[in-house]
């Protein structure tokens, strides 16, 4: 009997004989390459003193020699903390704070679907918003300089003779400054300078992050719409061009075209017209509902995708002139409006029709700017390489020479001119106020109706965390404006308190601004309640918690000290998902509170300690307690704040502290204010994706790690996004301590909710998140998929050993928030990822010698 024929034996997978790499991407509070390669001895790849990317001295060759890297990649670490960090002076950027808050509302509408209209009108109002903020801290500036010093102080005998720097503009000295009108000439260079401070601070920041063109050939017709060349010609290659034959981060395969090319017949997204695009923002071309957001291999790629969307160079520099423009109108309109004034009550030697005709072109101008902010968002689709010359040289130029007329026409002797009292400018603050509060209710009237179309559970606020964060902008804004009013004011009254009539040299600020401080401690008393029920809820968390930590780490014998610690430290890192309803509180407070202020400035013009004369010796005493503990606060609050900023950025460790919330800040682009600090993700994320799509193009059966820790995995998953859609098969993440959807998802639905995060995991080959219950900033990115797609691992255990064991003698510590690759389950997920991407390069015969770890990116 023949033996029976073998069945065919499976064929082998075929073995990878390409070298790998994990590029790893460090975290807040940054890392230098030594601590994250863990050897002193390194190279610099590619990059600059700024952001690179560097190697171990031993692996700058690696790719020569695949079979030394069979068990662990050749590892790879891009520092960026050169982006966000710095001397000393860097912390004068805490000063643009509020503009930051406001600019980060604009990226947390919520997701929108077909919805378009909503969206541009979302956009709209935000930057209404941020323009109310540059008009407010101008005229702070024109209060400080232009009212209490050259109006107040000047005109009062008393106040000049205690500060005899001003006795030249004093008018008991009869000299050719004496005059209201040529004082207040005089101190508009104050205002005047800030705003070009401003300027020029946007200018150089715009032209070192907006204007640094990515690694691509994807951008729009470099033609200026408004007859300006933005430098660049159609076909010119970019400071950062590739070679000839060498691929960009977002260059489609061989065969297929962009995801976003546009058609042959396809509208130009700048142009102008009844049936132009909405160009106002991410949303607009909302993803299909079959994706949910998706950004699969041939599929609409999601909004951080987008070619253009870093690269916001034509929006700064409209918003730039624009909010230039509106400070110079807003110290033009100060200087023209106290002489205006004057020459309609008295018969002076001024013709009225000149007063009239500045304050005119200055309304006019106004108008114009008003215009320019609300015109036009931005555009992602395309990288627009175009610049709008006319309107940026114009705007601003037109806005300064009114200010030079309102110059002229106030130094117009008027021999009859006395200053008294207040310059008026109350009605400033408060219609700035109002205008602020009904912007707010408008944003969250669109906010809820976005969220309503397209809920999301995890979303903050039910979709009100724009409206609310916009919110903060303008309290800040206030604290800022009143702080530094305030404090000039008792400074230059001596022993007075200004606005009290009793003993004050001056009248002082804006009985707003007094109204304003005085319901600071009224808010910090309703803060009370929320905090304290966050203390007890707290702590019997971390009691409900104490049997389940010992009964993860049985048999060991349990501990009371450690079991309180371990659950006590769990308890507090879940406050972070309990910081939406405290802001929300605070916010609404805040609008509650200065809407109240607003009502009481109006109705009784007086300060609080005064409009409380007659009510009672008990309202009196709270209401003079209240104005004057606020004044005190706001004042101190400011100066902690700025302190507190310049310890930040010269202490490692207060730096770490606060650096979560200020990397967040300015992770986003510029899209609604022009003046907050710039965004680093702009420099950061095309340095990623230039970097893997270069590799993965010379090294074409190499597998790619990405590996990214906390504030570093975002900017790995938005590197990944700006990839070809043929190179992110050929990728593997690895996120841990990663804050992308309990921060970025809740906070910014439309960019890292469920749909987008789900498109992340769908395009790349293989994705790995490590997290920890004691971790305050990272957790689980939870991808909405059935069935799980096994991308979360965790909790991991934290501390690894309870107590003592034979192999780990000492005690262990709790990590947290940093350290993740001390943990196995890190070395683990790294090499499941490196196994997915390919078979591993076969053993050779000699050995090679054992190395640690790949790498360190923690921050």
């Amino acid at each position: 009997m023949a033996p029976a024929t073998p069945p065919p034996s499976a064929p082998e997978p075929p073995q990878h004989t390409g070298t790998s790499l994990e590029l790893l991407v460090h975290g807040v509070g940054g890392a230098t390459p030594q601590e994250m390669l863990g050897d002193p001895r390194i190279v610099r790849v590619t990059g600059d003193e700024v952001a690179a990317v560097y190697r171990r001295t031993e692996d700058a060759d690696g790719e020569q020699r695949p079979e030394r890297y069979r068990d662990e990649p050749v590892a790879e670490a891009y520092c960026w903390s050169g982006l966000t960090s710095g001397n000393g002076s860097r912390a004068l950027w805490l000063l643009l704070l509020p503009f930051m808050v406001v600019n980060l509302a604009h990226w947390m509408r919520p997701t929108a679907t077909g919805s378009s209209h909503a969206v541009r009108l979302y956009g709209v109002l935000v930057r209404l918003v941020a323009l109310s903020l540059t008009v407010l801290l101008t005229a702070a500036a024109c209060e400080v300089a232009l009212d209490l010093l050259a109006w107040q102080c000047a005109g009062a005998d008393a106040c000049a003779e205690r500060r005899s720097w001003l006795g030249f503009l004093a008018e008991r000295q009869g000299g050719w400054w004496s005059q209201p009108g040529r004082r207040l000439a005089l101190a508009a260079v104050v205002p005047a300078a800030l705003v070009g401070l401003l300027w020029y601070l946007s200018n150089r920041t715009w032209s070192a992050y907006e204007s640094q063109r990515p690694l691509d050939g994807q951008d729009a017709d470099a033609d200026d719409a408004f007859g300006a060349a933005a430098g660049h010609g159609p076909n010119a290659p970019g400071p950062n061009a590739p070679g000839p034959n060498a691929p960009g981060p977002n260059a489609p395969g061989p065969n297929a075209p962009g995801p976003n090319a546009p058609g042959p017949n396809a509208p130009d997204l700048d142009a102008p017209g009844p049936n132009a695009p909405d160009l106002d923002a991410p949303g607009l071309d909302a993803p299909r509902p079959d994706t949910g957001g998706a950004c699969e291999a041939g599929s609409v790629s999601p909004a951080l995708g987008r070619p253009g969307f870093w690269y916001g160079r034509r929006l700064v520099a409209r918003l730039r002139a624009a909010h230039t423009a509106a400070g110079f109108l807003t110290v033009a309109a100060a200087v023209a409006g106290a002489a205006a004034r004057y020459d309609r009550g008295a018969e002076g030697p001024v013709p009225r029709f000149i007063g009239a005709a500045v304050e005119g072109g200055i309304v006019v101008g106004a108008l114009v700017v008003v215009g320019v902010v609300c015109r036009r968002g931005r555009s992602e689709q395309t990288r627009d390489t175009r610049l709008d010359g006319a309107l940026i040289s114009w705007l601003p130029g037109s806005a300064l020479a009114l200010l030079a007329l309102a110059v002229l026409y106030a130094s117009w002797s008027r021999p009859d001119w006395q200053s008294s009292g207040t310059l008026p400018g109350e009605a400033t603050f408060r219609l700035l106020a109002v205008g602020q509060g009904i912007l707010v209710i408008a944003l969250a009237v669109v906010a809820r109706g976005l969220y309503r179309r397209t809920p999301e559970p995890r979303t903050v606020l039910h979709g009100l965390g724009g409206p609310v964060v916009a919110m903060l902008a303008c309290a800040l804004g206030g604290v800022m404006t009143g702080g530094v009013a305030q404090r000039v004011a008792d400074w230059l009254d001596g022993p007075g308190t200004p606005g009290m009539g009793r003993g004050a040299g001056i009248a002082g600020p804006p009985v707003l601004l007094s109204w304003q401080a005085s319901v600071i401690p009224l808010l910090l008393i309703l803060l009370l309640l929320p905090v304290l029920a966050l203390v007890v809820r707290t702590a019997r968390t971390a009691r409900r918690l104490g049997p389940v930590v010992e009964a993860e780490y049985a048999p060991e014998p349990p501990e009371a000290s450690r079991t309180r610690r371990i659950a006590r430290i769990r308890a507090t890192a879940a406050l972070t998902d309990s910081a939406p309803w405290i802001v929300g509180v605070v916010s609404a407070a805040t609008l509650l509170l200065g809407a109240g202020a607003i009502a009481g400035s109006w109705y009784s013009d007086r300060v609080p300690g005064r409009a409380a004369d007659g009510s009672g010796p008990l309202l009196e005493s709270l209401a003079d307690a209240a104005q004057s503990t606020g004044s005190w606060l706001i004042g101190f609050g400011f100066i902690l704040f700025v302190a507190g900023g310049r310890r930040a950025y010269k202490d490692a460790s207060a730096r770490r502290t606060i650096g979560i919330l200020w990397d967040v800040g300015t992770f986003w682009p510029r899209a609604a204010h022009p003046f907050a600090p710039p965004c680093y993700a702009e420099r950061a994320v095309p340095d990623l994706a230039s970097r893997m799509s270069a590799w993965t193009s010379t090294t074409p059966r190499g597998r790619l790690v990405i590996s990214g820790h906390s504030q570093g995995s975002v900017l790995a998953a938005s590197a990944v996004w700006q990839l070809p859609d043929a190179t992110r098969p050929r990728v593997a993440l690895l996120t841990y301590g990663s804050p992308l959807e309990r921060l970025y998802g809740r906070w910014f639905p439309a960019y890292f909710g469920p749909g987008p995060l789900l498109g992340l995991h769908r395009s790349v080959h293989c994705w790995r998140n490590l997290w920890r219950a004691t971790d305050p900033i990272g957790g689980p990115v939870r991808i909405a998929e059935d069935p799980d797609p096994g991308v979360d691992r965790g909790p991991l255990k934290d501390p690894l050993a309870y107590g003592r064991t034979p192999r780990l003698p000492l005690p262990e510590p709790i990590l947290g928030h940093s350290d993740y690759q001390a943990d196995p389950a890190f070395a683990d997920a790294r090499a499941d990822l490196l196994e997915e991407l390919g078979p591993r390069v076969p053993r050779q015969a000699e050995a090679r010698t054992q190395k640690g770890t790949s790498g360190r990116s923690s921050g």
